[in-house]
């Protein structure tokens, strides 16, 4: 897998370029791994509502083709796309998302975290009480509120197109966070939304890229 570090970029022409490569990429393209930062954007996921839109103000609000809700991205937030063919990686949509997934996790790990699933809601999240916490989420979340005591650290939302992947992971490093309450983050109204600066980790933007570069790599 080639790695692409990107820096700081534009959030359309990079969603563009995404598209151009997936469409001209052949079965014999390798498949890369962009990894950036975006200025501020709110973004909406195919199946998103206006209603969670609460008050943009001076943030632009993107719609794109990925799956999901709104969500916010910007300076501070890791941004990892994969392009990926999965026909030739030999594996599904489904185990190609528990892989994000676990790459965010083992990242958190990385610096001490614990990051946890929720079922029915892609992402990752963190025990707000004791981010450090190995304890395992014990029953089902209740229906009232799923994500009692949580708060969500890595946002998830993908596109396939000819079984080939784009869009990707987003892992909140230190951010401003502000935004994220302009809307209901990925549909979910009062979600709260941590990074890794808030529950008290001291790392940076470059390391954190750094360290879930190479685990996506080596699961993907």
């Amino acid at each position: 897998m080639d790695i692409r570090l990107l820096g700081r970029v534009e959030y359309l022409p990079t969603y563009e370029a995404m598209q151009v490569f997936t469409h001209e990429r052949t079965p014999e393209t390798p498949n890369e791994l962009w990894i950036c930062e975006h200025p501020p954007v709110f973004t909406q996921g195919l199946a998103g509502q206006a209603g969670h839109v609460l008050m943009p103000g001076d943030i632009p609000v993107l719609q794109t083709n990925r799956g999901g809700q709104v969500t916010f991205h910007g300076p501070g937030q890791v941004m990892a796309y994969p392009l990926v063919n999965l026909q030739r990686a030999g594996y599904f949509v489904k185990e190609y998302v528990y892989k994000l997934e676990e790459s965010v996790i083992r990242t958190l790990a990385h610096f001490g975290v614990t990051g946890h699933r929720v079922t029915g809601a892609p992402g990752i999240y963190v025990r707000l009480d004791d981010p450090y916490s190995h304890a395992a989420l014990v029953g089902p979340a209740p229906a009232s509120d799923p994500f009692k005591g949580l708060g969500k650290i890595s946002a998830l939302g993908i596109k396939v197109s000819r079984h080939c992947t784009y869009h990707g992971a987003a892992l909140n490093v230190a951010m401003d966070l502000e935004p994220f309450n302009r809307i209901n983050p990925c549909g979910y109204a009062g979600l709260k939304t941590v990074d890794l600066s808030t529950i008290g980790v001291e790392t940076t933007w470059d390391e954190t890229a750094h360290v879930l570069a190479q685990q996506l790599a080596a699961r993907l």
